[in-house]
């Protein structure tokens, strides 16, 4: 298998150029090995002054709706260097990616785009573990030919750090290509690291003195583990040009460019939906329960919140909440006699634990009084019944299905008595009997991996095991860690996969269509965290994804309750967004329920009338008016200042206390009257500046680009013959907008004699709290995303005019020079006179946003709806329009 990647996502592509846009006005460097810091080097160099990248940002901060930051966040630390102690102070800007949606992918091809426009070359991608590493080594390697395509052969080389092969950090160091070096936070974050240390392998050099002679671009990959006082040291004293930030989950965002929230994900298809099967012992009153939900200080008060089984007013006993501080009866709060020896003796907020009276201890997460192994076994026979049915569905569809389990203790899978190692193994003989797995031993289809380190004679020992190392570990960890593709592929026999911690956090599978944590405590990790692991979309046996919204349904075995699942993954999202963010909707795997196609619906008049139509396809052609365009474009830059190139000067002041230095100042000063260039004026190498940043769906030629220079402004002429490409960078921004502009407005479509089938509409998986009646639809209901879809529904069910309507699938898309554009309902609407009669009948087209006014959507939605009124109206000859509500149809 290969996995195939695809080059035109419109929101991969967003995010890699909401940072390539940070730099505009970067002169491309030029190759020249400098002297920096006492070492020969080839640096990365950045010219902008902090007034222009902040300029920058906010503008790029705009095009993506984000808040405007009135500053530049930087880090500042003063570390060693081979010229003593030095202020370095270093830029952050953070993507926000939802887990699966391909960030590892975005940020090394925005390492290519930076090279490609500004000719930044020396990469360090810092990762916080083993598991992130290997992932990250693993894209690199499989996206090796579709970056060579996209990026003309572009030379470039790639390695994970290697403290016994010191060589590669001089090779880092002088290379001419693109250089990314992959190190986790660890291996430089000490003293006693190698690199820290003076070497004779480099001839008495310090290492880290040559990586900071190169100012490297640092790439920080789930940055939110790296926040700590000694981490951010660690970073800083690479001394880097600047720092990308990639994460979903970001604890400090600093200056943001791009976010891709999870209901974007979600809404736009990107990932798979998600259902929680909650798994948990009930009607057994008989035992005292106790659950630590949470342990706080505030103003020396000390406070737990703790779940007991209360005895409720009614005589029902039930869980409940109860807050508690150090003296009070469990008794009391429960009502129920059962507590009696449950008095709160210690709240300890650093240890996140409460000690009762009675010696009994539980931490944050605990549970006491529910049955371990009973749980156990009733989540891995969940988890392997929902793997076989999953896979003789999928097999058809090419799939194999992979199922990830986290687990408490080590020792309860490693050990050959393992608790857990021995219920999989009973569970798994129990129900193959029926299954494509009937005549597959139990252990042919498990692996595990754990936290691992190596030795300096490179064996890796798995710290969590008893067991230590052996062969078998070794087959496991380059099967999950290092050959995604053998581990997706039928050949391999291998489907079940043990963890304990190590792959909770940056390594994923796109065929991962179930999680089961098994812990005697409900999960401490992020619900985000946990669904991550599982959510991109499945590859099939091509190495192609399979974009059936059917197919992509990630199963949650959890070992607590639906709705307390649910609600902590609610919440996880309202600390992050604000209350009322759209979410998207975790389905009960408890309560499926199947939206069906209503039987003869493709028979029914108003739907033929309908679809005959909507189903045509389309191609459309563009027009481009060269004059129109070179005007709009020379009418918006001449509004533009060109900067011409200047000399600038920063100054630091150090104030030391004993041993330390306490107070940073710094200064900045610029020059740029009296600047003679070193070459004299080429309008060559300006139009070639310009060409080389319009880039396809059009390119312009040559005349054309010169024209836009000519009919410019003296003064921008003048500064573009002092600084070619600043100019090509101002103007290349405008002609980007301008032309994708008159690309829509010019567009037109052309029907084909090729439509969508009635066929491919199939009734739909979903569950109960996801679907809402809809009598008027082809289906007896709807699947909802929102609350806002579920209120379009009712609002169309609440009107007698409405006779039909659908909610149009994510296949039934409209070509667009920006991407493919999925239309949001069809609808049959009856006209009536003032008596009350059938005057007409309207077959609607309507996309629902939350205002009528395009200009106050994003460039590229307002874009494809425009495509798509074209496509409608003028090539289908049906009305579409954009609404807020169905009173407007």
């Amino acid at each position: 298998m290969q996995i195939k990647f695809d080059a035109n996502q419109d929101f991969q592509i967003q995010a890699i150029e909401a940072v390539a846009n940070l730099f505009d006005g970067q002169p491309r460097a030029k190759t020249q090995i400098m002297s920096a810091l006492g070492f020969a080097a080839l640096p990365n160099q950045l010219n902008l002054t902090s007034k222009e990248l902040l300029t920058n940002l906010n503008t790029v901060q705009e095009q993506n709706e984000i808040d405007l930051d009135k500053e530049l966040i930087s880090i500042e630390r003063v570390v060693e260097t081979a010229e003593g102690k030095q202020l370095v102070r270093f830029f952050n800007f953070s993507v926000e990616m939802e887990t699966g949606t391909g960030k590892t992918y975005v940020y090394l091809r925005t390492a290519f785009e930076l090279f490609r426009r500004y000719g930044f070359r020396k990469y360090v991608v810092v990762v916080p573990s083993v598991a992130v590493r290997e992932g990250v080594l693993k894209t690199l390697e499989i996206t090796r030919a579709h970056f060579k395509k996209e990026y003309d052969n572009t030379p470039y080389r790639y390695y994970a750090y290697d403290s016994a092969n010191l060589s590669q950090v001089r090779q880092f160091a002088l290379s001419e290509s693109i250089e990314i070096m992959v190190m986790t936070i660890d291996s430089f974050n000490k003293a006693s690291n190698v690199i820290n240390q003076t070497t004779d392998r480099l001839q008495g050099e310090t290492p880290i003195h040559l990586v900071q002679a190169t100012r490297p671009i640092l790439i920080l990959d789930e940055p939110q583990n790296m926040e700590s006082e000694l981490r951010i040291a660690a970073l800083t004293a690479l001394n880097p040009l600047f720092a990308l930030r990639y994460s979903a989950t970001h604890r400090n965002p600093y200056n943001l460019v791009h976010r891709l929230t999870p209901y974007e994900a979600y809404r736009q298809g990107l990932v798979k939906r998600v259902e929680v099967a909650g798994v948990e012992k009930e009607a057994d009153e008989n035992q005292v329960y106790l659950r630590l939900d949470e342990v706080k200080s505030e103003k020396k008060t000390f406070t737990a919140k703790i779940a007991v089984h209360a005895l409720m007013k009614t005589g029902i006993v039930k869980e409940q909440v109860v807050t508690v501080k150090p003296g009070d009866s469990l008794e009391k709060k429960a009502n129920r006699p059962e507590y009696a020896d449950f008095v709160v003796e210690e709240i300890n907020v650093g240890d996140q634990a409460v000690l009762f009276t009675n010696n009994t201890e539980i931490r944050v997460g605990e549970a006491r009084g529910s049955d371990k192994e009973a749980i156990f076994e009733a989540q891995i026979r969940y988890t392997i019944q929902e793997h076989f049915r999953k896979q003789k569905r999928l097999r058809e569809h090419g799939v194999k299905v992979l199922s990830l389990f986290f687990i408490d203790r080590v020792d309860n899978y490693a050990n050959e008595d393992g608790i857990i190692r021995v219920l999989f193994n009973k569970a798994f003989n129990e129900l193959r009997a029926n299954s494509e797995f009937k005549d597959t031993a139990p252990e042919k289809v498990q692996a595990a991996y754990f936290a691992s380190r190596k030795t300096k004679t490179g064996e890796i020992i798995y710290e969590d095991s008893k067991t230590g190392e052996s062969e078998k570990d070794k087959e496991a960890y380059d099967l999950i860690m290092k050959d995604k593709e053998r581990l997706m592929s039928f050949e391999e026999s291998v489907c079940f996969i043990f963890s304990h911690s190590a792959l909770r956090e940056g390594w994923d599978s796109p065929n991962v269509f179930q999680i089961c944590t098994l812990n005697q405590t409900a999960s401490e990790f992020k619900k985000r965290q946990e669904i991550g692991r599982g959510v991109r979309l499945a590859i099939n046996q091509q190495g192609d994804r399979v974009r059936d919204e059917n197919v992509n349904v990630l199963t949650v075995i959890a070992n607590e309750s639906y709705e307390n699942y649910v609600s902590k993954y609610q919440g996880e999202l309202e600390s992050e967004y604000g209350t009322g963010v759209a979410s998207p909707r975790l389905g009960n795997a408890r309560r499926p329920k199947t939206a069906q196609l209503r039987k003869g619906f493709e028979l029914k008049p108003e739907f033929k009338e309908l679809w005959s139509r909507i189903k045509h396809k389309t191609r459309y052609a563009v027009t481009i008016d060269s004059q129109k365009l070179v005007t709009d474009v020379v009418k918006e830059l001449n509004e533009e200042t060109i900067r011409t190139p200047k000399i600038v000067a920063r100054r630091a002041k150090l104030e030391a206390k004993g041993d330390t230095f306490t107070t940073i100042q710094t200064a900045e000063r610029t020059w740029d009257e009296g600047y003679k260039a070193n070459t004299l004026p080429n309008i060559t190498e300006v139009i070639s500046s310009l060409l080389e940043r319009t880039t396809p769906p059009v390119r312009l030629t040559k005349n054309t680009l010169l024209e836009i220079f000519k009919q410019s402004s003296k003064s921008n002429r003048e500064a573009a013959l002092k600084n070619p490409f600043e100019f090509a960078s101002v103007a290349s921004r405008i002609i980007k907008t301008k032309l994708a502009d008159q690309l829509v407005e010019g567009i037109q479509y052309e029907k084909l004699n090729e439509y969508y089938e009635m066929t491919q509409f199939v009734s739909i998986p979903s569950w109960e709290d996801n679907l809402v009646p809809s009598p008027h639809s082809i289906y007896d209901h709807v699947v909802f995303d929102s609350e806002v879809e579920r209120e379009f529904v009712r609002g169309l069910e609440a009107r007698e005019d409405v006779k039909l309507y659908v909610k149009l699938p994510l296949w039934f898309t409209v070509p667009t020079p920006i991407g493919e554009y999925n239309p949001d309902w069809a609808i049959v609407l009856e006209k009536k006179n003032d008596d009350d009669e059938v005057e007409d009948v309207l077959y609607l087209v309507r996309e629902t946003k939350d205002t009528r006014n395009l200009d106050d959507l994003r460039p590229d939605e307002r874009r494809k709806i425009i495509s798509g009124k074209r496509h409608f109206q003028n090539a289908l000859d049906v009305d579409y329009d954009v609404i807020v509500s169905a009173k407007e149809l």
